[in-house]
Protein backbone atom coordinates (compact mmCIF):
# COMPACT_ATOMS: atom_id res chain seq x y z
CA UNK A 1 0.00 0.00 0.00
CA UNK A 2 1.42 3.34 -1.04
CA UNK A 3 1.93 5.88 1.71
CA UNK A 4 0.05 9.13 1.16
CA UNK A 5 2.27 11.86 -0.20
CA UNK A 6 3.03 14.39 2.50
CA UNK A 7 2.28 17.99 1.75
CA UNK A 8 4.42 20.95 2.71
CA UNK A 9 1.42 22.02 4.74
CA UNK A 10 2.06 19.06 7.02
CA UNK A 11 5.20 20.82 8.20
CA UNK A 12 4.16 24.41 8.95
CA UNK A 13 7.57 25.14 10.40
CA UNK A 14 9.02 24.85 6.88
CA UNK A 15 6.63 27.58 5.79
CA UNK A 16 7.12 29.73 8.87
CA UNK A 17 10.91 29.86 8.72
CA UNK A 18 11.25 31.59 5.33
CA UNK A 19 8.38 33.94 6.21
CA UNK A 20 10.11 34.94 9.45
CA UNK A 21 13.42 35.36 7.65
CA UNK A 22 11.70 37.52 5.05
CA UNK A 23 10.04 39.67 7.70
CA UNK A 24 13.33 40.07 9.54
CA UNK A 25 15.17 41.05 6.36
CA UNK A 26 12.59 43.73 5.51
CA UNK A 27 11.77 45.08 8.97
CA UNK A 28 14.82 44.77 11.20
CA UNK A 29 16.96 47.84 12.02
CA UNK A 30 19.91 45.50 11.42
CA UNK A 31 19.62 46.33 7.72
CA UNK A 32 19.43 50.10 8.06
CA UNK A 33 22.02 52.26 6.37
CA UNK A 34 25.19 52.55 8.40
CA UNK A 35 26.85 55.35 6.43
CA UNK A 36 28.80 57.57 8.81
CA UNK A 37 27.95 61.29 8.92
CA UNK A 38 30.32 63.75 7.30
CA UNK A 39 31.54 67.01 8.77
CA UNK A 40 29.66 68.85 6.04
CA UNK A 41 26.29 67.51 7.22
CA UNK A 42 24.38 68.39 10.37
CA UNK A 43 24.14 65.52 12.81
CA UNK A 44 22.52 64.79 16.17
CA UNK A 45 25.14 66.65 18.21
CA UNK A 46 23.41 70.00 17.57
CA UNK A 47 21.61 72.31 18.18
CA UNK A 48 21.76 71.11 21.79
CA UNK A 49 25.29 70.24 22.81
CA UNK A 50 25.80 66.77 24.23
CA UNK A 51 26.89 66.22 27.84
CA UNK A 52 30.46 65.32 28.78
CA UNK A 53 30.34 62.54 31.36
CA UNK A 54 31.75 63.41 34.80
CA UNK A 55 33.88 60.26 34.90
CA UNK A 56 35.56 61.13 31.61
CA UNK A 57 36.02 64.73 32.72
CA UNK A 58 37.33 64.10 36.26
CA UNK A 59 38.45 60.44 36.44
CA UNK A 60 36.53 60.16 39.72
CA UNK A 61 34.74 56.91 40.52
CA UNK A 62 32.70 57.67 43.63
CA UNK A 63 29.05 56.61 43.60
CA UNK A 64 27.63 60.01 42.72
CA UNK A 65 30.13 60.68 39.93
CA UNK A 66 29.32 57.22 38.56
CA UNK A 67 25.58 57.80 38.93
CA UNK A 68 25.87 61.19 37.23
CA UNK A 69 27.87 59.61 34.41
CA UNK A 70 25.26 56.98 33.71
CA UNK A 71 22.58 59.67 33.81
CA UNK A 72 24.62 61.72 31.33
CA UNK A 73 24.74 58.77 28.93
CA UNK A 74 20.97 58.42 29.20
CA UNK A 75 20.51 62.16 28.73
CA UNK A 76 22.72 62.10 25.64
CA UNK A 77 20.46 59.49 24.03
CA UNK A 78 17.52 61.82 24.68
CA UNK A 79 19.45 64.82 23.36
CA UNK A 80 20.47 62.95 20.19
CA UNK A 81 16.80 62.14 19.82
CA UNK A 82 15.87 65.81 20.16
CA UNK A 83 18.59 66.89 17.75
CA UNK A 84 17.72 64.21 15.19
CA UNK A 85 14.11 65.40 15.19
CA UNK A 86 15.11 69.06 14.99
CA UNK A 87 17.55 68.53 12.13
CA UNK A 88 15.27 66.32 10.04
CA UNK A 89 11.84 67.89 10.60
CA UNK A 90 12.06 70.36 7.68
CA UNK A 91 13.20 67.64 5.25
CA UNK A 92 10.75 64.78 5.79
CA UNK A 93 9.18 63.49 2.58
CA UNK A 94 5.37 63.54 2.38
CA UNK A 95 5.14 59.73 2.23
CA UNK A 96 7.23 59.41 5.42
CA UNK A 97 5.55 62.01 7.61
CA UNK A 98 3.57 59.38 9.52
CA UNK A 99 6.80 57.48 10.31
CA UNK A 100 8.48 60.67 11.50
CA UNK A 101 5.53 61.51 13.72
CA UNK A 102 5.79 58.04 15.29
CA UNK A 103 9.52 58.53 15.87
CA UNK A 104 8.95 61.96 17.41
CA UNK A 105 6.13 60.83 19.68
CA UNK A 106 8.36 58.01 20.93
CA UNK A 107 10.90 60.65 21.91
CA UNK A 108 8.19 62.46 23.85
CA UNK A 109 7.17 59.22 25.58
CA UNK A 110 10.81 58.59 26.49
CA UNK A 111 11.27 62.06 28.00
CA UNK A 112 7.94 62.03 29.85
CA UNK A 113 8.58 58.58 31.33
CA UNK A 114 12.13 59.57 32.30
CA UNK A 115 10.91 62.71 34.04
CA UNK A 116 8.11 60.94 35.91
CA UNK A 117 10.37 58.08 36.99
CA UNK A 118 12.96 60.50 38.37
CA UNK A 119 10.38 62.44 40.35
CA UNK A 120 8.54 59.40 41.67
CA UNK A 121 11.40 57.01 42.37
CA UNK A 122 15.03 58.10 42.06
CA UNK A 123 14.86 61.52 43.69
CA UNK A 124 12.90 60.25 46.68
CA UNK A 125 15.33 57.42 47.37
CA UNK A 126 18.40 59.66 47.18
CA UNK A 127 16.72 62.19 49.49
CA UNK A 128 16.16 59.41 52.01
CA UNK A 129 19.76 58.22 51.89
CA UNK A 130 21.16 61.75 52.33
CA UNK A 131 18.40 62.77 54.75
CA UNK A 132 17.95 66.01 52.81
CA UNK A 133 14.75 67.15 51.11
CA UNK A 134 16.37 70.20 49.52
CA UNK A 135 18.85 68.60 47.10
CA UNK A 136 16.44 68.55 44.15
CA UNK A 137 14.81 71.96 44.61
CA UNK A 138 16.54 73.46 41.57
CA UNK A 139 15.93 70.31 39.52
CA UNK A 140 12.18 70.39 40.23
CA UNK A 141 12.03 74.00 39.01
CA UNK A 142 13.97 73.08 35.87
CA UNK A 143 11.51 70.30 35.11
CA UNK A 144 8.62 72.74 35.32
CA UNK A 145 10.37 75.14 32.95
CA UNK A 146 10.05 72.89 29.90
CA UNK A 147 7.04 70.68 30.62
CA UNK A 148 4.64 73.13 28.98
CA UNK A 149 6.63 72.97 25.76
CA UNK A 150 6.66 69.17 25.87
CA UNK A 151 2.88 69.14 26.22
CA UNK A 152 2.55 71.41 23.19
CA UNK A 153 4.95 69.14 21.25
CA UNK A 154 2.86 66.04 22.01
CA UNK A 155 -0.45 67.81 21.42
CA UNK A 156 0.57 69.02 17.97
CA UNK A 157 1.88 65.65 16.78
CA UNK A 158 -1.03 63.70 18.24
CA UNK A 159 -3.48 66.01 16.46
CA UNK A 160 -2.09 64.68 13.16
CA UNK A 161 -3.03 61.06 13.85
CA UNK A 162 -5.63 61.01 11.06
CA UNK A 163 -3.96 63.60 8.83
CA UNK A 164 -0.17 63.01 8.95
CA UNK A 165 0.17 64.74 5.59
CA UNK A 166 -0.57 68.02 7.35
CA UNK A 167 2.65 67.74 9.36
CA UNK A 168 4.72 70.91 9.15
CA UNK A 169 8.41 70.82 9.99
CA UNK A 170 8.35 74.58 10.40
CA UNK A 171 5.62 74.37 13.03
CA UNK A 172 7.41 71.59 14.93
CA UNK A 173 10.63 73.61 14.99
CA UNK A 174 8.71 76.60 16.33
CA UNK A 175 7.39 74.48 19.19
CA UNK A 176 10.78 72.89 19.92
CA UNK A 177 12.59 76.23 19.87
CA UNK A 178 10.16 77.45 22.51
CA UNK A 179 11.46 75.03 25.16
CA UNK A 180 14.94 74.30 23.78
CA UNK A 181 16.92 76.60 26.08
CA UNK A 182 15.21 75.35 29.25
CA UNK A 183 15.58 71.75 28.09
CA UNK A 184 19.27 72.27 27.32
CA UNK A 185 19.90 73.91 30.68
CA UNK A 186 18.23 71.14 32.65
CA UNK A 187 19.77 68.16 30.86
CA UNK A 188 23.22 69.53 31.57
CA UNK A 189 22.75 70.98 35.04
CA UNK A 190 21.12 67.85 36.48
CA UNK A 191 24.35 65.96 35.80
CA UNK A 192 26.35 68.56 37.74
CA UNK A 193 23.80 68.42 40.56
CA UNK A 194 24.12 64.65 40.93
CA UNK A 195 27.93 64.68 40.71
CA UNK A 196 28.10 67.41 43.37
CA UNK A 197 26.32 65.14 45.87
CA UNK A 198 29.68 63.43 46.43
CA UNK A 199 30.53 66.47 48.58
CA UNK A 200 27.25 66.41 50.53
CA UNK A 201 27.78 66.31 54.33
CA UNK A 202 25.73 63.12 54.52
CA UNK A 203 27.35 61.39 51.56
CA UNK A 204 28.06 57.73 52.42
CA UNK A 205 31.60 56.72 53.20
CA UNK A 206 33.36 54.42 50.78
CA UNK A 207 32.73 50.78 51.55
CA UNK A 208 29.81 51.51 53.86
CA UNK A 209 26.37 49.89 53.75
CA UNK A 210 24.85 53.24 52.83
CA UNK A 211 27.18 53.50 49.86
CA UNK A 212 26.03 50.06 48.73
CA UNK A 213 22.44 51.23 49.16
CA UNK A 214 22.96 54.25 46.91
CA UNK A 215 24.79 52.12 44.35
CA UNK A 216 21.89 49.67 44.31
CA UNK A 217 19.43 52.56 43.94
CA UNK A 218 21.14 53.99 40.86
CA UNK A 219 21.68 50.53 39.39
CA UNK A 220 18.11 49.27 39.79
CA UNK A 221 16.64 52.56 38.62
CA UNK A 222 18.90 52.60 35.58
CA UNK A 223 17.93 49.05 34.62
CA UNK A 224 14.20 49.69 34.79
CA UNK A 225 13.69 53.30 33.74
CA UNK A 226 13.93 52.69 29.98
CA UNK A 227 12.36 49.23 29.75
CA UNK A 228 9.30 50.25 31.76
CA UNK A 229 8.70 53.08 29.28
CA UNK A 230 8.14 50.64 26.40
CA UNK A 231 10.00 47.61 25.04
CA UNK A 232 8.73 47.94 21.48
CA UNK A 233 9.23 51.69 21.08
CA UNK A 234 11.25 53.51 23.74
CA UNK A 235 13.88 50.78 24.15
CA UNK A 236 14.76 50.63 20.42
CA UNK A 237 14.69 54.45 20.30
CA UNK A 238 17.14 54.60 23.21
CA UNK A 239 19.52 51.97 21.82
CA UNK A 240 19.46 53.50 18.32
CA UNK A 241 20.50 56.88 19.69
CA UNK A 242 23.49 55.61 21.70
CA UNK A 243 26.90 56.56 20.32
CA UNK A 244 29.48 54.07 21.56
CA UNK A 245 32.36 55.90 19.90
CA UNK A 246 32.34 59.02 22.09
CA UNK A 247 34.92 59.74 24.79
CA UNK A 248 37.48 57.41 23.23
CA UNK A 249 34.98 54.54 23.11
CA UNK A 250 34.81 54.38 26.91
CA UNK A 251 31.08 53.60 26.81
CA UNK A 252 31.02 51.20 23.88
CA UNK A 253 29.56 48.47 26.10
CA UNK A 254 27.11 50.66 27.98
CA UNK A 255 24.52 49.85 29.12
CA UNK A 256 25.85 46.49 30.38
CA UNK A 257 23.34 44.32 28.55
CA UNK A 258 24.43 40.88 27.29
CA UNK A 259 25.10 41.21 23.56
CA UNK A 260 22.43 38.69 22.42
CA UNK A 261 19.76 40.46 24.48
CA UNK A 262 20.75 43.88 23.21
CA UNK A 263 20.73 42.55 19.64
CA UNK A 264 17.23 41.18 20.17
CA UNK A 265 15.94 44.43 21.67
CA UNK A 266 17.22 46.38 18.68
CA UNK A 267 16.49 44.00 15.84
CA UNK A 268 13.51 41.94 17.00
CA UNK A 269 11.64 44.34 19.30
CA UNK A 270 12.69 47.14 16.96
CA UNK A 271 11.07 45.44 13.98
CA UNK A 272 7.59 46.19 15.34
CA UNK A 273 7.87 49.91 14.49
CA UNK A 274 10.60 49.39 11.92
CA UNK A 275 9.64 52.36 9.75
CA UNK A 276 10.35 54.82 12.54
CA UNK A 277 13.97 53.97 13.19
CA UNK A 278 15.34 55.21 9.88
CA UNK A 279 15.35 58.64 11.54
CA UNK A 280 17.62 57.52 14.40
CA UNK A 281 21.13 58.89 14.82
CA UNK A 282 23.06 55.66 15.41
CA UNK A 283 23.19 52.04 14.36
CA UNK A 284 22.34 49.15 16.64
CA UNK A 285 26.09 48.67 17.07
CA UNK A 286 26.46 52.17 18.50
CA UNK A 287 28.02 53.91 15.50
CA UNK A 288 26.87 57.36 14.31
CA UNK A 289 24.95 57.25 11.03
CA UNK A 290 23.88 59.92 8.58
CA UNK A 291 20.51 61.42 9.37
CA UNK A 292 18.12 59.77 6.94
CA UNK A 293 16.12 62.82 5.87
CA UNK A 294 19.28 64.79 5.06
CA UNK A 295 20.61 62.48 2.34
Amino acid sequence: MNKPRRSLLDKPILIAIPILIGLFATRSPFFMSAVAPTEAQPWADAPIKLVTTPQYETNKTDIFTTGATHMALLHNAILRGYNSIYQQAPHVKPAEKSDFIGYSLTWFKFVKSHHDDEEETLFTKVEEVLDDKTIWEGTHKEHESFLGGLVEFEKYLSSLALTPGDFSGTELLRIMSGFQDAFDQHFHSEIATIAALSSHPNAPERGSEREAEVTATFRSWGKSTVTKAGTLDVVPFFLLNLDGTVEDGLWANWPPIPAPIKWGLVNIAGSYHFRWWKFSSCTGAGAPRQLYALH
